[in-house]
């Protein structure tokens, strides 16, 4: 009797939490729990769990890479440091989707927010400081679009690229970096929000809570700019040389909005997202 009523309970809870997350204009849900198709372990495809937006799911992606299949991240379930929720691990790996301008409006206006669920291992550092969880940096000429990434010593950044200049990281290319170093194999709640508007708007960085910005910067909208596919695990659809600016750990959960969320829906969301896999604030 008890166990049914801890199985009630757990879906119970876990009901609520869907019908709390702010789904206005939420275009991107990918979920451990739900969605993952694997070969054995190894991921083909993660389904997005937001059935109203063209993008259906993020897949292996083989081009580029000498040994077929290698590009798979690993699918876990049940972990216990999670509150019993899956995760992917990934190890120079990506998932790509393949529409090439459903991701273009969020660097020319439209702002956007994303949340991430993330556990960084040691980095590879074959590009220093460039170890991408996700991007849709166009492959040229200027690499425009949204990233975010680890540094070699596992702090962290996030950024917008405009196309107007190809350095890596200048004013039209903010360096929106952590002073935090996250603990290798610890869970974290990563979040990035660009404000709406085509002149000058703000980047902003967060660790875990959501009403505080841990780094910030302007950012030049051009709103020619023109990005392009979404890549998690890469920075892009890397073709030239898949795995060299990928991240290695892992993610639970990727949330990404075409808007730019208030602080109130901000530091709300960033709540429920922690309370719900458990993530040790210190």
């Amino acid at each position: 009797m008890k166990f049914l009523l801890s199985i009630l309970l757990s879906a119970c809870v876990g009901f609520t939490y869907a019908q709390k997350i702010n789904k206005e204009m939420l275009i991107v849900d990918l979920n451990a729990d739900k969605g993952v198709v694997t070969d054995g372990d190894l991921v083909e495809h993660w389904q997005n769990q937001v059935t109203s937006f063209v993008v259906k799911d993020f897949s292996k992606r083989d081009e580029g890479r000498s040994v077929l299949g290698s590009g798979r991240p690993r699918f876990v379930k049940k972990v216990e440091a999670l509150k019993g929720h899956g995760t992917l691990m990934f190890n120079k790996q990506e998932l790509i989707n393949m529409d090439e301008d459903a991701f273009d409006h969020l660097v020319i206006g439209s702002g956007y927010t994303w949340f991430s669920i993330l556990k960084a291992g040691k980095q590879s550092g074959e590009l220093p400081d460039v170890n991408c969880f996700f991007g849709n940096l166009r492959n040229q000429p200027n690499n425009e679009g949204i990233w975010g990434g680890f540094n070699d010593d596992n702090s962290f950044w996030m950024s917008s690229r405009n196309a107007v200049t190809f350095g890596r990281w200048d004013k039209n290319n903010p360096y929106v970096t952590s002073k935090e170093i996250v603990i290798k194999d610890r869970y974290y709640l990563i979040m990035g929000r660009m404000g709406k508007g085509t002149d000058t708007v703000m980047l902003n960085l967060y660790l875990n809570d959501g009403s505080k910005a841990i780094a910030s910067s302007p950012f030049p909208v051009n709103v020619k700019a023109n990005s392009s596919r979404m890549a998690i695990g890469q920075e892009r659809d890397a073709v030239q040389h898949p795995g060299r600016e990928s991240f290695v750990g892992e993610m639970a959960r990727f949330l990404l909005y075409d808007r730019s969320l208030t602080d109130i829906e901000m530091a709300k969301t960033a709540k429920q997202l922690v309370s719900y896999y458990g993530i040790v604030i210190k």
